[in-house]
């Protein structure tokens, strides 16, 4: 499994913001959003096997896990998932929305996934079926930019009714307008921030 990064901080956004959190970064994405914070993920990484990053990830006394990237699904994320379970580990995994999520849903974890919105230049490539299988305990993400992005998202709650917690993420520096979008038209969605770059700036393995 290719690894960019593994890293210990608290959670940066959506449900669980501000909780201590153990990432574990992999490399590649299928997907080139406009706005995307981590480029550096597309390609720089290395392999890693299963007892190394649990060698790895052992140096922290949290419990919670969150696999990200780049995009996950694009390795085969099930055998480290079905191994930090079985270590009591409280997993999630963040996914762009572009791959099924067929295979994660029966397992015991969060899956945190985003729909992307036009601004991003990548909202063709959404598998919009994923919506109806997430369950109450996961999250729909939409990374918002302007007010396109913002009616598209509501369009997205509107047709497909998800039961999961629904997140709306300004893109940097866009978060008072949409703060004040969400409250006028009064919409059962949670506002998140990112909290890590508020707090380190956007320093890597933060």
């Amino acid at each position: 499994m290719k690894i960019n990064e593994i890293f210990y901080s608290l959670q940066g956004e959506g449900a669980d913001i501000g909780l201590p959190t153990i990432f574990i970064r992999l490399t590649g994405c299928n997907l080139r959003c406009k706005y995307c914070d981590t480029e550096y993920a597309f390609y720089e990484g290395k392999e890693m096997g299963l007892e190394q990053i649990m060698e790895e990830i052992g140096k922290w006394r949290c419990k919670r896990v969150c696999i990200t990237g780049g995009e996950p699904l694009l390795q085969n994320v099930h055998q480290l998932i079905d191994a930090l379970i079985k270590r009591r580990y409280e997993v999630s995994v963040e996914t762009n929305g572009s791959l099924s999520i067929d295979n994660l849903i029966s397992k015991k974890i969060v899956v945190k996934m985003d729909i992307k919105c036009p601004s991003s230049g990548m909202n063709d490539k959404m598998r919009m079926e994923n919506i109806n299988l997430l369950r109450a305990t996961d999250e729909l993400k939409f990374i918002i930019e302007n007010r396109e992005d913002y009616e598209y998202a509501k369009s997205v709650i509107e047709k497909y009714k998800p039961v999961c917690k629904i997140i709306m993420q300004p893109v940097w520096g866009k978060a008072k307008k949409l703060a004040d979008w969400i409250l006028d038209d009064e919409i059962n969605v949670r506002f998140s921030i990112q909290l890590h770059k508020i707090l380190w700036k956007g320093k890597r393995g933060k």
